[in-house]
């Protein structure tokens, strides 16, 4: 009976937290579910772990997760502390291979996502970027030269003369 209550209690404040609480998106939010499966696990199989107390935990992770999102949507010094940014990793032509050092990201793993996304050429891609939650985008070539999809996204390995359009 205590494994039921504490998974529907578990779900519940999922649901009033809000639907970003379980996002995936980074490593600060794979802590936040892994934290909360621990305190489920414990509210069920631990005899020493009264149902208060594991519901007590829920509500204490969810409310930080809730507390540090709202913060990080509200300032950017800590939105910079908690998300990683996005970086490129390819970019008209080129691998950055000191992105691809620094990501720990092998050239196969980029032909890998251009394959993925059903393009046979690397000349068809724009750029491609590591994003925050470990994925990779790829853009496509386009007739427009704007890289307004790319604002945030780190160029920090990118030469001057490959940025400039």
């Amino acid at each position: 009976m205590v494994a039921v209550l504490a998974y529907v209690s578990l779900v519940s404040f999922l649901r009033l937290s809000g639907k970003r609480t379980l996002s995936h998106k980074d490593p600060f939010d794979f802590v936040i579910v892994t934290a909360l499966g621990s305190a489920l696990a414990q509210a069920i199989l631990s005899r020493d772990v009264a149902l208060v107390q594991g519901l007590t935990a829920f509500v204490i992770l969810i409310g930080l997760q809730f507390f540090t999102t709202w913060f990080s949507t509200h300032s950017g010094f800590v939105q910079r502390l908690i998300k990683s940014e996005p970086t490129l990793l390819y970019y008209r032509g080129q691998f950055l291979r000191g992105a691809l050092r620094h990501e720990h990201v092998p050239e196969i793993e980029i032909l890998a996502a251009v394959r993925e996304q059903g393009l046979g050429s690397m000349e068809e891609v724009e750029a491609v970027v590591l994003e925050a939650d470990s994925g990779f985008s790829v853009i496509r070539q386009s007739d427009r030269k704007s890289d307004s999809a790319l604002a945030d996204v780190n160029f920090r390995f990118a030469s001057s003369s490959t940025r400039s359009t």
